[in-house]
């Protein structure tokens, strides 16, 4: 079944548009400063990109363009747009109402529009996309794949908060997780490469500008590092990860910050980037310790230090670990970081090959011979996860 993939943001939508059965992908694309005057970047396998500058006011705009671009006899895919079977939507937050992927009707979304305060930045973005694909493509079936689904399997101890419970109660406050499809498609294919065991223990390493950690108990996740937002967990690219919440009360009453400066700064200010003051990129990073940078060492130290101890607590937690996904863009192409990582872990069974962990961007088993727990690097595709959901529910 050929389907459209839309990851709609404020201001940009990016889509890809590919076979849900073996993951062919015949298009995908950026549709970006949406609002402000538009600019649209069409990539085809074996072609040169396009790119358009396109007055793109909405959403509706963006998406009609995307159509647009995909039947012109030239640069486009198909005939006609009676060939997009279903449009997949990616949705960040679907607060407690969905624990799965469902078909999109009136009822769907206004259970979107209530998770809005649970994710402020991206649900309103995903709405708009949503809409915007209604008002255009009215008889095309839609499907919504949550971000926050695959971790609604974790058990009450793991994602309630120690604060009173009736946040939890009346508010929802409790853990959620992100990054939900990368985890399932990788925890997947990590069970596939064990030989699909009756019982499994995966811990899967989402590492990029933002990072997670997902515990996998038979191919349910029973733990993860983010929480109510995305925010939580190790030091990120930008983002802070874990800190005591009396800093924020600290530097709140030193430096006479709201709120939500308070938050910009946790969220677009620290990670690596704040520790470092070089940049958020890890390739910077690694460039700047190699010439003696120790802030930049640092940050790169505390990175790995703190993907370990999740590492060990989440093999404490499921008693185990049968096997280590690294994935995401810097799991999937960082030979050092990988490394580093496992370094260390030896007492756990835990033993890397060099050579087979020269890798980047490629599935491959890095573990040593005798290696009691197997690290895998499986590239991450949400776009697959999102087209095979919506093709299962559109049949």
């Amino acid at each position: 079944m050929k389907i459209l993939i839309i990851n709609a943001g404020s201001s940009s939508l990016k889509y890809q548009f590919m076979e849900s059965e073996g993951g062919e992908v015949f298009a995908k694309g950026l549709c970006e400063r949406i609002g402000i005057d538009g600019r649209l970047t069409h990539k085809v396998p074996g072609r040169e990109d396009v790119k358009s500058d396109i007055p793109m006011p909405t959403h509706s705009e963006a998406i009609q363009a995307v159509l647009d671009i995909m039947v012109d006899p030239v640069k486009g895919v198909i005939k006609s747009t009676d060939e997009i079977a279903a449009v997949g939507h990616r949705v960040l937050h679907g607060g407690m109402a969905f624990t799965e992927s469902c078909i999109i009707d009136d009822k769907c979304i206004e259970a979107i529009k209530k998770c809005i305060p649970l994710g402020p930045l991206h649900n309103p973005a995903n709405l708009m996309g949503i809409e915007a694909c209604q008002k255009i493509m009215p008889k095309t079936p839609q499907v919504a794949v949550f971000d926050t689904a695959f971790h609604m399997t974790m058990p009450a101890k793991a994602y309630i908060y120690a604060i009173p419970y009736e946040y939890y109660e009346k508010d929802d406050v409790r853990r959620y997780g992100f990054h939900g499809t990368s985890h399932r498609y990788v925890s997947a294919r990590a069970i596939d490469m064990l030989g699909n065991p009756a019982h499994s223990k995966v811990i899967c390493c989402h590492l990029g500008n933002g990072s997670s950690l997902s515990a996998v108990v038979d191919g349910k996740c029973v733990d993860t590092t983010m929480g109510l937002g995305p925010l939580a967990g190790f030091p990120m690219g930008t983002r802070s990860g874990d800190v005591d919440a009396t800093i924020l009360e600290y530097l709140m009453g030193r430096y006479g910050y709201d709120i939500k400066e308070m938050l910009n700064i946790l969220n677009k200010k620290s990670g690596v980037l704040g520790i470092s003051g070089v940049s958020s990129d890890f390739r910077d990073l690694d460039e700047a310790a190699q010439k003696g940078n120790e802030r930049a060492a640092l940050a790169l130290e505390k990175f790995i230090y703190e993907v370990k101890k999740f590492i060990g607590a989440y093999a404490n937690a499921m008693g185990g670990v049968d096997a280590i996904v690294f994935t995401a863009g810097i799991g999937e192409n960082s030979i050092d970081l990988r490394r580093r990582i496992c370094e260390g872990m030896e007492y756990m069974g835990v033993k890397m090959d060099a050579e087979k962990n020269n890798t980047r961007g490629k599935e491959v088993d890095v573990s040593a011979d005798g290696s009691k727990v197997k690290i895998f690097v499986i590239p991450t595709n949400e776009e697959l996860m999102i087209a095979m959901d919506t093709a299962a529910l559109c049949k």
